[in-house]
């Protein structure tokens, strides 16, 4: 089996001796998160990642990962303490306009993965009177959700197509497509790729909701790899029962013969420590041993501190991962 294991790019990765480190240390492929950017305003950083390539006479995947459908803090709010149990205002300025069409009294926001936490205690037309339950900075580009409901944007937006037209400029080989809700999400993703001329971009198909995992069947004809995003995905089925939604997803994709992708949190703690916990290297195992195809670190690699030694213990706790699994193979 070939595993690909694929690091994220950014500040803490964007110098080419530190990319040569990470793919001599066993990276496969790199991520752009472009939630936050555009192509172009990476340019530095993606030349830096293809000299590396060059210098180490590989060829690794490029896979940008679109904005789509995701909701977002808008840039125009500036950072806010949201402190334990203090009332917060949020407003038109900060929240986009279907969480405030859509909020109602006693919804709870999810924020930043679910790290910032707010009950909705009033509405007014374009302001929530909420009190925070789980405190931290509220910045601009975060993901934001309401528990419990499904709400979500068009499934590409002006600056996901702005970047598709310079995909094959950057060398873009892979596109990451959020929040896949069914399978005419990937329909629509494929026409306009055809229309582009870029049908020979794979697309990953992210699960981050629970009306993703109840479609999967619809989805899997029309990706080439699923992606089991933790990160929304917990916030979407509640984080107890992650494991069960995530096993699940992985038996779908066994029988359907379809690769998968493992994300989100794999390395946590490497992002300020240069030591993995016992836990994190049982669940890079685990997600080896059961079948993905592929693994993922964001935060990691792209604002950690230790972005080379996470690399390292990655790609050795999957090596590790497949040599057992090859020689317990029954």
């Amino acid at each position: 089996m070939n595993l690909e294991i694929y690091g994220t790019l950014g500040p803490s990765c964007s110098e080419r001796t530190i990319i040569e480190q990470m793919i001599q240390k066993g990276m496969t492929g790199i991520r752009l998160n472009l939630s936050h950017c555009n192509l172009d305003e990476r340019k530095k950083w993606i030349d830096a990642f293809h000299d590396a390539c060059k210098a180490q006479n590989q060829h690794l995947d490029l896979l940008i990962d679109m904005r789509g459908p995701e909701l977002r803090t808008l840039d125009s709010s500036c950072p806010m303490k949201c402190m334990q149990d203090n009332e917060i205002i949020l407003d038109q300025k900060i929240l986009p306009d279907l969480i405030l069409q859509h909020a109602e009294i006693d919804d709870i926001l999810l924020i930043d993965d679910g790290k910032i936490q707010c009950k909705i205690l009033k509405k007014f037309q374009f302001k929530l009177h909420c009190q925070v339950l789980c405190p931290g900075t509220l910045k601009p580009r975060k993901n934001i959700a309401i528990k419990e409901k499904s709400l979500l944007g068009p499934v590409m937006t002006e600056s996901d197509l702005m970047n598709l037209k310079l995909a094959k400029e950057y060398g873009v080989t892979s596109i990451m497509q959020p929040f896949v809700t069914s399978g005419q999400d990937l329909l629509s993703v494929r026409s306009t790729l055809k229309k582009m001329h870029l049908e020979d971009l794979k697309i990953y198909a992210k699960i981050e909701n629970m009306e993703g995992v109840h479609h999967l069947e619809d989805i899997l004809p029309h990706c080439d790899v699923i992606v089991i995003a933790r990160g929304d995905l917990a916030n979407a089925c509640t984080l107890e029962k992650l494991p069960c939604i995530q096993k699940d997803i992985e038996a779908r994709c066994h029988l359907a013969n379809k690769p998968y992708m493992v994300v989100t949190e794999m390395l946590h703690s490497m992002i300020n420590h240069p030591v993995a916990t016992r836990a994190e290297v049982s669940d890079i195992f685990h997600a080896v041993y059961h079948g993905a195809s592929a693994i993922m670190l964001t935060a990691e690699t792209a604002s950690g501190a230790y972005p080379v030694e996470a690399m390292h213990t990655f790609t050795q706790a999957a090596k590790h991962a497949l040599e057992y699994k090859k020689e317990n193979k029954k």
